[in-house]
């Protein structure tokens, strides 16, 4: 006889648009109970044909469904999340087995899937007075119609890695004016290969990360990368200063501090992975694409650039488009065109045929790919460009990272207060994801744009509006 759960477990009923969101939601709650409604299981069904995440993802869930019922006789007693999750979840999943005549408002309409769903939340606290039902949703307005009806309600928190984006690491920090005070008893310096390298402990090492950007606003200002950290102990390495035009990147100079550190970890080529946070106009596309240009046609490092979006349009879909894949992408890589158009004017000794013709090599060098066609394949010493990242989900995202092969580079590019894809908050974005779990890694590099380079109007429209 299976043991009854006991009161301080909650029973959670699940919303169709969790399991479609992540289907792994099924192991995510830990000590508690979930409900699966049989509507829930009906839409399940009627999302599953197609080649869309959604669709994927309800697949997914329904097999994991499939996997836990085998074989189980009393669905009354509810099956043990436990063995399929590896001990991670040690509730039980019940499905609905019974028809619910629920006490529903008139008001709400019996025909419509979230209402059914109210109903049965309503029905399980009647029948349960003594344990904590809860409704989880991603719909907020599913969400509004269940506290209105005196329900708990919750959104899907899971995949959040962040609740306030404030606390999502920039990768700059700067130093107080004491520092080198409290840091220079002991400290190391030496020189090699034009840096300075500095070794010291102190209070506020315990908070550095490798490849974290520190600075000093001093006279002269002190700029440096963390090179590594063991315990308190830890390396700055002085950076390379990009705003100087005799170090210049395929003619851009950087305008401001984020900026010459965005530069250099673009083209420090043991950094595998980048990713740039900032707002429109703090000019994340034109620094990598004048980086990736610079390491593809000048070093020669990788061999060509690979440039990939989400294509989720911001007004009305423009509908199906003609030609080929590069083509069909052509409207969405608008941003590409115009900072190429930047890139192309600072080569001022070339001359109109001089442009033309590095017009047609770098066009000759750089591909634009749709993410709908990325499973599968592996790009080798490739310069990969993923812009308008924060739109999509942490499992897109590893998708896309997962194709990297042997020499490639990956750029994330994105501003996580524009995101257009539905359901997905600034907290579970997967741009958010990988900024979090990719920090301190020896290979890769995060910095956040502050300042807008666009025009006074884009900055003061930024601003006001």
């Amino acid at each position: 006889m299976a043991k009854k759960p006991s009161a301080a477990a909650k029973l959670f009923v699940l919303d169709t648009n969790v399991l479609m969101h992540d289907p792994t939601s099924l192991f995510r709650f830990q000590e508690h109970d979930l409900l699966i409604p049989i509507i829930t299981l009906e839409e399940l069904d009627q999302h599953k044909k197609g080649m869309s995440e959604v669709s994927r993802n309800a697949r997914q869930a329904s097999r994991f469904l499939d996997e836990l019922v085998k074989g189980w006789e009393d669905m009354d007693e509810g099956i043990p999340l436990g063995p399929a999750s590896h001990e991670a979840a040690t509730g039980r999943l019940f499905l609905q087995t019974e028809a619910v005549n629920g006490p529903l408002p008139v008001s709400l309409a019996a025909s419509k899937v979230d209402n059914q769903i109210l109903g049965v939340v309503l029905h399980l606290r009647q029948k349960h007075p003594k344990r904590q039902v809860v409704l989880v949703s991603k719909d907020i307005n599913m969400r509004i119609k269940a506290r209105a009806l005196g329900l708990a309600a919750e959104d899907y928190y899971n995949d959040k890695v962040l609740e306030d984006t404030d606390l999502l690491y920039t990768g700059v920090t700067e130093l107080p004016p004491e520092f080198w005070d409290t840091h220079g008893k002991g400290m190391e310096s030496w020189q090699s290969n034009s840096h300075t390298y500095y070794r010291l402990k102190g209070p506020l090492t315990d908070g550095f990360l490798v490849n974290g950007f520190v600075y000093l606003e001093s006279e002269p200002p002190f700029y440096a990368k963390v090179t590594s950290v063991k315990g308190k102990t830890v390396e700055l390495e002085t950076i390379k200063d990009y705003s100087h035009h005799k170090n210049n990147v395929w003619g851009i100079t950087s305008r401001n501090r984020e900026q010459n550190f965005a530069l250099n970890v673009l083209m420090d080529p043991e950094i595998d992975f980048v990713t740039l946070l900032g707002q429109a106009g703090t000019g994340k596309t034109l620094l990598t694409l004048a980086a990736g240009l610079a390491q593809v046609l000048e070093k020669k490092i990788y061999s060509e650039i690979i440039m990939t979006r989400v294509t989720v349009p911001v007004g009305e879909d423009i509908g199906f488009l003609p030609g080929t894949e590069e083509e069909k992408m052509t409207p969405w890589m608008g941003a590409l065109e115009d900072n190429l158009d930047v890139l192309n004017k600072t080569d001022d000794e070339a001359g109109d045929w001089g442009r033309a013709a590095t017009q047609d090599l770098i066009r000759s060098r750089i591909k634009i790919k749709s993410l709908n066609f990325m499973r599968g394949r592996t790009f080798i010493n490739k310069f990969l460009i993923i812009d308008e990242a924060q739109n999509l989900t942490p499992k897109q995202m590893k998708t896309l990272i997962t194709r990297a092969g042997p020499g490639t580079k990956v750029v994330c590019l994105g501003n996580i207060a524009q995101i257009d894809t539905p359901y997905l908050t600034e907290g579970s974005s997967g741009l958010t994801y990988v900024v979090d779990h990719f920090k301190g890694w020896p290979h890769s590099g995060h910095v956040t744009l502050a300042r807008g380079e666009r025009s006074r109007l884009a900055d003061y429209a930024a601003e006001v509006l």
